[in-house]
């Protein structure tokens, strides 16, 4: 039974860290097609911006099922070393997401607010609009960041099945 519920955790972690970092890499594709399709900027913004928002809610959903599974292995006496990373690894994916979806977006929206609504039709030296760059420059990288913590992830979970013998 125990075997069986291990297994079943294990499972349910990897599809979780898999859905969120296909989600990552299907949201660099998306924002990439919307930019280079779209009429306007402002239209490609606003779509890769939803995007977005939907995408953090299922990571932080996501990475809190792993966090749960991975806590439930432990206590089944699962102690690798490598659960403590990876927990250490979802934990930041989980804060820069949530960094990401409570300060950074609103703060772009509250400058994409004040010059009206549309980035690129106000003065590029707008306090507003440099304030605007500097965070979308932030959001890119952050989100690679939470890109790169979840390929760490996937690696340590890979690298620890072993073979049918």
């Amino acid at each position: 039974m125990m075997n069986a519920l291990a297994n079943t955790a294990r499972i349910l972690r990897l599809y979780t860290i898999a859905l969120w970092v296909g989600g990552l890499v299907f949201f660099v594709v998306v924002a990439q097609v919307a930019f280079s399709t779209l009429p306007s900027t402002h239209e490609a913004g606003m779509v890769v911006r939803g995007s977005l928002l939907m995408l953090h809610n299922i990571g932080t959903i996501a990475g809190f099922i792993y966090l749960i599974f991975t806590l439930l292995l432990l206590g089944l006496g699962d102690r690798r070393k490598a659960r403590f990373a990876e927990l250490a690894f979802v934990a930041a994916m989980i804060g820069l997401t949530s960094y990401s979806q409570f300060s950074i977006i609103p703060r772009m929206e509250q400058d994409r607010a004040s010059l009206g609504g549309e980035v690129d039709t106000s003065p590029a030296d707008a306090p507003a609009h440099l304030d605007f760059n500097r965070l979308h420059h932030l959001s890119t990288n952050v989100e690679g960041g939470v890109l790169l913590c979840g390929l760490v992830v996937l690696a340590l979970v890979a690298l620890r099945v072993k073979p049918a013998s």
